[in-house]
């Protein structure tokens, strides 16, 4: 079955903007990039309304009617098909549904992917310490300092990487929070997964974790039936590592820009006490004795 717009009976109002864009996405797609032949009979370079309609399983007269703002409530269906044979970006993809005013559907598996330019910035920040989560706040990627202060994420599974899952069923770890501080952590965290959750509805793991976080953890429990709603702001944590005793650390956490990764990034001030043992950390590296943790 083919794709349909869902026009509705409201009095058709022109959407320029869309059909403009979808203009400018068909003009910029090499026919060869899709499999279709190339000649000299072509007056443009791009794809053909009538190429783009069979690629996306809709009738051409409704690319027609979108391309001159003639079709304006076109269906989540439609723009997903026009954006797999548009072959659109993420960032496009948003930018195609803002266009026609309907809400991006959720996908259906969380997305795991570190890109290169954040995993630059973990490589150029040797001094300090850096971590990279993914929306469910699972460790994907460190620096060699981060490891240091925090314990050796190496020697963990997986699963067993999960922040949320090593706060609320784990040991205690070397982050010391105040009573505040674990309310106000605990509500962004859980805020945080219960969004992701229903952005990635269909990923069997990121359910798993809730289903096992809601049955071995009572605080969880109550903060997930609860419907907690909290956000992350810029706070101060104290680590206590074995050799160098506790340091009071500025925690930022940064978003990627069109992403889903957290960039966790601990600092101290300069010439502070904090900073001194971070430089001899630095020197020491991953101790055999750390156990990592968030």
């Amino acid at each position: 079955m083919s794709a349909h717009g869902t026009d509705g009976g409201h009095p058709p109002q022109s959407n320029s903007d869309l059909g403009d864009a979808l203009r400018r996405w068909r003009d910029r797609m090499p026919p060869a990039d899709v499999g279709l032949p190339t000649g000299r009979n072509r007056r443009a370079p791009g794809l053909r309304r009538e190429e783009l309609a069979v690629l996306a399983g809709i009738s051409a007269e409704y690319i027609v009617r979108l391309e001159q703002g003639r079709a304006t409530s076109p269906s989540a269906q439609v723009l997903g098909a026009l954006s797999r044979a548009l072959q659109l970006s993420e960032a496009e993809r948003r930018h195609l549904f803002a266009l026609a005013g309907q809400p991006e559907p959720p996908e259906g598996h969380l997305r795991i992917r570190l890109t290169p330019g954040v995993q630059r910035l973990v490589d150029q920040l040797p001094g300090t310490p850096v971590g990279v989560y993914d929306a469910a706040w699972t460790l994907l990627a460190w620096n060699r300092l981060y490891a240091a202060l925090l314990g050796d994420p190496s020697t963990l599974a997986h699963r067993e990487r999960n922040l949320v899952r090593q706060h609320f069923t784990a040991p205690p770890s070397r982050v010391r929070h105040t009573a505040g501080q674990q309310a106000r952590f605990e509500a962004a965290v859980v805020s945080d997964l219960r969004a992701t959750r229903a952005r990635y509805p269909k990923d069997a793991a990121l359910r798993s974790l809730v289903a096992d976080l809601c049955s071995t953890s009572p605080r969880f429990a109550a903060l997930w039936d609860g419907h907690e709603v909290g956000e992350h702001a810029l706070h101060t944590k104290t680590v206590h590592h074995p050799d160098v005793g506790p340091l009071d650390l500025d925690c930022d956490i940064l978003t990627e820009p069109g992403g889903d990764l957290r960039i966790v990034i601990l600092t101290a001030p300069p010439g502070s006490d904090a900073a001194s043992k971070l430089q001899l950390l630095n020197v020491i590296g991953i101790q055999t004795s750390s156990t990592p943790r968030r």
